[in-house]
């Protein structure tokens, strides 16, 4: 809450209107008096319980941003901005839309956060609630007001969790500039039409909800718009006050100017406790509210759990109240890609991740299809279908005759109604296939250029005949514990019909067994094995082997020979022309 200068008489009128009512929470809920039975039939009671222990976590990381960031979260300074992403990084995953609207107006530069979720209300009925996210030089700015911005956020995020079938869209809102003025809700509240403010039939602020000596106040307590939080806390048995201390001073005095019906929590600043509400809700008469308000003691030690507590679940019965509408939902999902764009060479193909989400009802079985594939581009789906919450792996498909270019692939999920998705896919390449035999010295004749291989593998011995020339590749023959490895990176191109691997294998071997491998040599190309042959496959001659290679086309991949003898009894494993042709 901004900081204000009260001159005697308001001082006095404030005095006054202190005395006549009560105000102030105890440090610990062990503090607070026996609270007088609920009152029957509180709709709260149907809204979910905030979980404190979560409201306390987003605390924490705002602590943590401001220790990171000069000690504080003063608007236009590293830690705000740390702070919006915090706060927009959440609400993204949660699956919000959120907008970041730059005050150009303000004294520092910073962006108002905006999020809403329709759940299938009418853009004409919102609701919104908001807190300021901005703190002051002074401190981190933990109570005053990362406390009304952490309720709001863990509200939101459970809001979204559960997809309550609305009556009204909620809409929420983090502000900058508030300590400098209210600039930043100031600057909302101007930037819309006069239609667009009558669509809000109501807005909550939140500011400073855990003052350590705090009190239970209530902006326009006797107000209709007040009447879900103050049903809230008189259930508790708070009796809860008028926020005088705090009238005019922070984001819900920009609505109220603008004629939008207003209320809020707050629990005070540096105002003081009076007797009445020390008796009423406990704490110290005659200190403030908060003892670190604007000092660099607001830190997450100044936080009020009991009354942080209260807040958050005073918020979400607010929004269950004015929000939330009755019967069962209607079945219905949501359709997600990512990524949403890629990337493939003709004659290739890649991957993307169709997400499928319950936004209300029941789980569903959704069909997924594709339209918009040119020629030579196909969509596929493992699996087909899904439950919503579950996902599929789409794969994109070019051959060698697509034509280069970007498409729009709409990805579509049919179940109880159809949802869409959208995926950009650029085709590249020019002209035909580059095609052409791509494996270097395949014969072996310039010995062991461009090969990788053990000692000895690449040879002109005529203890064992080449297919063609001199040259061949041999693995093994030693009869001895011992693993040979030959390879060569090759760049198989895109855009071809076909893709042939080819080489000529001669295996002799002293082995005797017919029917046991002691002795192998595996084929892999990218880590992919292809082929195993052992002393089992021995031949008086060259066997020329041949293998589909498509699935390389577009990448660059490496092909290995790798041989293994055991212990005794050699077996030779002579291999010579290795070509990859692609046409």
């Amino acid at each position: 809450m901004r900081r204000t200068t009260v001159t005697a008489g308001l001082a006095f009128a404030a005095a006054l209107a202190l005395t006549t009512s009560t105000a102030a929470l105890p440090a610990t809920a062990a503090e607070v008096p026996a609270a007088p039975a609920a009152a029957p039939a509180v709709a709260a009671l149907a809204a979910p319980d905030i979980s404190v222990t979560n409201v306390q976590a987003h605390l924490s990381q705002f602590q943590s941003i401001a220790t990171s960031n000069g000690g504080n979260r003063r608007s236009g300074s590293a830690g705000y901005t740390a702070s919006v992403n915090y706060v927009k990084g959440k609400l993204q995953a949660a699956g919000y839309t959120v907008t970041e609207q730059t005050c150009t107006s303000c004294t520092y530069s910073g962006n108002n956060v905006i999020a809403e979720w329709p759940g299938g209300a009418p853009a004409d009925q919102v609701i919104m609630f908001g807190a300021h996210l901005d703190g002051v030089t002074a401190g981190p700015g933990i109570n005053d007001n990362a406390s009304g911005s952490s309720v709001l956020l863990e509200n939101a995020l459970v809001l979204a969790q559960q997809n309550p079938s609305l009556t009204k869209r909620v809409r929420f809102a983090w502000w900058n500039g508030e300590e400098q003025g209210l600039q930043g809700s100031k600057f909302y509240v101007n930037s819309l039409s006069a239609t667009q403010k009558g669509y809000i039939k109501g807005y909550y602020n939140f500011d400073m909800v855990a003052s350590t000596n705090g009190g239970y106040f209530i902006n326009r307590v006797t107000s209709t718009t007040a009447a879900p939080l103050k049903a809230y806390w008189d259930s508790l048995g708070l009796s809860p006050e008028e926020n005088v201390e705090g009238q005019g001073r922070s984001d819900d005095y920009s609505f109220q100017q603008a004629g939008i019906p207003t209320s809020g929590y707050a629990m005070g600043a540096s105002a003081t406790k009076t007797s009445a509400q020390a008796t009423k809700w406990g704490g110290t008469a005659g200190s403030s509210y908060d003892p670190c308000y604007h000092r660099a003691c607001d830190t997450t030690s100044n936080i009020n759990a009991t009354g942080l507590n209260r807040s958050a679940d005073g918020i979400a019965y607010a929004i269950w109240d004015q929000a939330v509408g009755g019967g069962t939902p209607t079945n219905d999902f949501s359709v997600a890609v990512s990524p949403t764009s890629g990337s493939i060479a003709r004659g290739a193909s890649t991957t993307a991740t169709v997400s499928t989400a319950t936004t209300s009802g029941s789980a569903q079985t959704v069909a997924l299809s594709a339209t918009g594939a040119p020629s030579g581009v196909t969509v596929s789906f493992s699996p087909s279908s899904v439950t919503s919450g579950g996902s599929s792996t789409m794969t994109i498909a070019a051959s060698a005759s697509a034509a280069p270019g970007t498409y729009a692939i709409t990805v579509t999920g049919t179940g109880s109604a159809t949802r869409t998705a959208t995926y950009s896919v650029t085709v590249t390449g020019t002209g035909g296939c580059a095609g052409g035999q791509v494996v270097g010295n395949s014969g072996f004749e310039s010995g062991a250029t461009v090969w990788t291989a053990s000692s000895g593998v690449i040879t002109n011995s005529a203890s064992q005949a080449a297919h063609a020339g001199s040259y061949k590749a041999w693995l093994g023959g030693y009869g001895g514990s011992r693993a040979q490895t030959l390879s060569q990176s090759l760049t198989v191109p895109a855009g071809c019909a076909t893709y042939t691997l080819s080489f000529w294998l001669h295996i002799d071997t002293a082995e005797t067994t017919s029917i046991r491998q002691y002795d192998k040599l595996t084929v892999a190309v990218g880590g992919t094995t292809l082929a195993t042959y052992s002393n089992l496959n021995k031949a008086s001659g060259y066997t020329q082997r041949t293998f589909d290679a498509a699935a390389y086309a577009g990448q660059t991949v490496t092909l290995t020979f790798t041989g293994v003898e055991d212990s005794s009894l050699q077996t030779s494993f002579v291999v010579d022309d290795v070509t990859l042709t692609a046409s």
